[in-house]
């Protein structure tokens, strides 16, 4: 890890000294201001260090939200918005220098002031107690030492406006392609395309009154993210505001979670948000023009500087970008410049984001989301009366019909703009379906309710190119046959582990070896045994199960096509491409991945049968954002496994550093299943704990839950929060 302290140690005694010399001489009374303010604030947190915030006013409760966050994880905040601000390489030096540059040609700052200035009132309300809240506690707090950010600006949440755990949205185009078009070394780089074969995202699940004992519909929250990337919170205001979930570290809105009224699940998109254009550039006497309608119009220059750490000195670098009327120009194709147009940031998604907390009902609720503003998300939906919904997307562009919009297109033409937003009821979307459940698994709409999903027909390609994957098989499976729901049935449901991938692959694996393989096979009865394992095992991932450990590692040695997560229009989706592969593979696709299993099992165990929890492990020694694993340390055994091989609850382990055992990064963080009766009833767990402070016990304090699946109550009401009051204060005492 750099000595980050080195690179800006001068900078930040600097700023320091200039923010307590301007709090000191210029400032007594805005320091005054935020004094007085933090008394109209009061922070309750509970017996597992959740904090509940109260204020009087909206304004007074994200002051009181962020002065939490920071205590809880400074150092999660500042990292955030040093990525959005395209500020990486001042940290981490040339690595990442044309991720920054990235940032910066998608997200640009001068917007965000720009929208900073013409916020309604109450917004700019909400993003100065924002920023108050932060230089507060960085004020409060001396011994905290920034990284980078000595000062926080009420503009920098307009930086970030959704929530997502995803920063920009590029389509197909590359980090890599942006480098070798702006190095000068595109020919040297071939496309590749961007990386699709990593299961992410999320599960959300909802069931109508009809399907539950009482009468209460009930929603599943399951968020699967990087360990510790949101919180547990609850924000109260007296202006209507009472909303609980998780929130991203450096954001003032819950982003998955409920109030009273209802509440809402994101799941991660594949919706076509963001096109790539192959402009017709001519250069005339030394200056650039693009081709539009036989128009030549002047290629936008713009000089962009990004400083990186060299040997503990700041190096600016210098970029001449390019862009068009379709956005920034990322790459080169054959020979083709290659413009983006996205929408990446937006004042009206940040609104959006704010309003749906404090719907009141499902009509409140339709009128946030149409305001169409949000890139990145499904949403999984419940109510108070009993309406379940689900929207997939909620910001599409009108386009062509008869193009492929997942490929370039002729960016010189105006039959290729957009030409507006879709309607919300444009798009698919499901509000109370017979059946009385919908699911999510980042997976296509037209399972979202089994047998009465929408129907793909209906529905333009672009709108939800997304396939259907292993998870969403499961939860089918699971949700057709299911009835009589209480929150803990959903809970167990929502922690079935069958990895059902594996009900395509094993047969056809069992059939390659019964039929190729013969006993003269070197290793033949290590195989046979091993076979029989597989052939015999009911395909749940648990503990205590050999066969999970051989199934998972075999796995992650087949051709990666299984694991293709997001898909493009005309592309096979997961559950294709695994059958196509399991139906044609040979022996030479199956047998030596499985030996090489065996084999590397015995080199790191003495015995290639090992139990899955032996190698799959939780550790959380230390509060660092890159976490280091140690076998030597403490560890807890997960029995779930990875979701993408169709476990609902997903932990995605890996082995690090010649490490003997996989530890768990990413999956199930925050997991909540509430019941919208007279009164909430809601359950909760996160991985690990609430604090990031290692030396707090509430850094690891749910760890053994998260492990068995174990719910903590959701303290959702004052009275009972007070009973379980762990410490109440206003922010700076």
């Amino acid at each position: 890890m750099l000595n980050y302290s080195k690179i800006i140690k001068l900078t930040f005694f600097i700023c320091c000294i200039n923010f307590q010399i301007s709090a000191q001489k210029n400032n007594s009374k805005e320091v005054n201001r935020l004094e007085k303010l933090a008394q109209q604030v009061t922070i309750i947190r509970d017996n597992w260090g959740i904090p509940h915030i109260y204020g009087k006013t909206d304004a007074d409760a994200v002051f009181g939200l962020l002065y939490a966050q920071c205590e809880d994880d400074f150092k999660r905040i500042e990292m955030n918005y040093i990525e959005k601000l395209g500020r990486l390489s001042e940290i981490k030096g040339q690595s990442v220098l044309y991720n920054d540059l990235e940032i910066k040609l998608l997200i640009d700052v001068e917007d965000a002031k720009a929208d900073y200035k013409k916020a309604p009132a109450w917004l700019k309300k909400l993003l100065n107690s924002y920023a108050d809240a932060i230089n507060f506690y960085l004020y409060k707090h001396p011994e905290v030492k920034p990284v980078l950010l000595t000062h926080f600006e009420p503009w920098f949440p307009l930086l970030w406006t959704d929530g997502s755990i995803g920063a920009i949205s590029t389509a197909d185009l590359t980090t890599a392609e942006l480098k070798a078009f702006y190095s000068g070394n595109n020919d040297k780089v071939a496309y590749v395309e961007r990386e699709k074969y990593v299961q992410t995202g999320s599960n959300g699940f909802a069931f109508a009154p009809s399907k539950t004992v009482d009468g209460n519909a009930i929603l599943y929250i399951n968020p699967h993210t990087t360990f510790y990337f949101r919180p547990e919170v609850q924000i109260t205001s007296e202006e209507g505001l009472n909303v609980y979930g998780a929130v991203t570290w450096g954001q003032f809105f819950i982003y998955q979670g409920f109030n009273e009224n209802c509440g809402w699940m994101h799941t991660s998109s594949n919706v076509d948000v963001a096109d790539m254009y192959a402009e017709k550039i001519t250069n005339k006497n030394g200056k650039l023009f693009y081709e539009f309608d036989k128009k030549l119009l002047p290629v936008v220059e713009k000089e962009i500087t990004i400083n990186y750490t060299e040997n503990g000195k700041l190096i600016p670098k210098k970029f001449k970008t390019y862009s068009t009327n379709n956005g920034p120009i990322i790459a080169k194709r054959d020979g083709k410049w290659i413009s983006l147009k996205s929408n990446n940031r937006s004042i009206t998604s940040l609104i959006q984001s704010w309003i749906r907390t404090k719907s009141k009902n499902f009509d409140d609720y339709k009128k946030a989301m149409d305001l169409k503003a949000n890139t990145s998300n499904n949403t999984v939906y419940a109510d108070s009366k009993g309406n379940i919904a689900y929207w997939h997307g909620n910001f599409i562009p009108i386009r062509d019909k008869n193009l492929n919009w997942s490929k370039v297109i002729d960016g010189s033409i105006s039959t290729t703009q957009w030409k507006g937003l879709h309607e919300v009821d444009e798009t698919v979307h499901l509000y109370n379906p017979v059946n009385g459940w919908l699911q999510n698994c980042n997976s296509t709409p037209y399972s979202v309710a089994g047998e009465n999903s929408p129907k793909e027909a209906n529905y333009l390609p672009y709108m939800a190119p997304d396939g259907e994957n292993f998870r969403g098989v499961n939860a089918v499976r699971i949700f057709s046959k299911g009835d009589k729901y209480t929150l803990d049935k959903v809970i167990i449901d929502g922690y079935d582990s069958k990895l059902s991938i594996f009900e395509v692959l094993i047969p056809s694996l069992v059939n390659v070896f019964e039929k190729n393989i013969k006993p003269d096979y070197p290793d033949y009865n290590e195989l046979s045994e091993a076979i029989s394992i597989l052939k015999n095992w009911d395909y749940y991932a648990k503990e205590n199960s050999v066969a999970t450990t051989l199934a998972v590692e075999w796995a992650y040695k087949l051709n990666p096509i299984i694991q293709k997560a997001y898909i493009d229009e005309g592309e096979l989706d997961q559950v294709e491409n695994t059958k196509n592969f399991a139906a044609t593979a040979g022996v030479d696709q199956f047998i030596p991945q499985l030996e090489t299993v065996l084999k590397e099992l015995k080199s790191k165990w003495g015995t290639w049968q090992v139990a899955w929890g032996e190698i799959n492990r939780f550790q959380r020694s230390s509060g660092a954002i890159d976490l280091k694993y140690e076998d030597t340390k403490p560890s807890l055994p997960i029995g779930f496994g990875p979701g993408s091989w169709g476990s609902l609850p997903s932990f995605k382990s890996s082995y690090q550093n010649g490490s003997k055992k996989r530890y768990g990064y990413n999956g199930n963080s925050f997991v909540c299943a509430v019941e919208f009766g007279p009164k909430i009833k809601a359950k909760s767990v996160l991985a690990g704990g609430n604090s990031g402070d290692e030396n707090s016990k509430h850094f690891t304090d749910q760890a053994e839950m998260y492990q068995k699946g174990q719910f903590k109550d959701v303290l959702f009401y004052k009275e009972d929060i007070v009973k379980h009051a762990e410490k109440t204060y206003h922010p700076g005492e």
